[in-house]
């Protein structure tokens, strides 16, 4: 079992930049690939940025390519999600999420993870 909490999100003007974490609790955070998702009001839930569990490997929505980075520090059992030039349609709840299936594969699906967190606003201002 594995406890994911989410911080960082908040109100930031456009072209700003915001970085999440997500702690996981446990002792096999090393064990999970983990994603990034993000839902807005009225619409499904979408895939944001993907990492396997070693780090070696990431992937990422093309609405964000260029702009946000995901990364790890399994020593911290944390996760990262840095967001650059933010723009308003970035405004959602960001969730993370971690699995323990196929951990050396990048998922965009959100069915592929077994973890979920509650989630942080993040609002961006035009």
């Amino acid at each position: 079992q594995v406890q994911l909490v989410e911080s960082g999100g908040g109100l930031v003007q456009a072209g700003g930049s915001l970085r999440l974490s997500c702690a996981a609790s446990g002792r096999t955070f090393s064990m999970y690939k983990m994603g990034w998702f993000r839902q807005a009001p009225g619409k499904e839930r979408e895939f944001v940025a993907a990492i396997i569990w070693g780090g070696g490997s990431t992937d990422y929505a093309d609405s964000v390519k260029g702009r946000f980075t995901i990364s790890r520090d399994n020593a911290k059992n944390t996760a990262y999600l840095q967001m650059d030039s933010l723009k308003p349609e970035d405004t959602a709840v960001y969730f993370c999420a971690a699995s323990y299936q196929r951990p050396w594969l990048t998922s965009s699906a959100g069915s592929a993870y077994n973890y979920w967190g509650q989630g942080t606003q993040v609002t961006v201002s035009s």
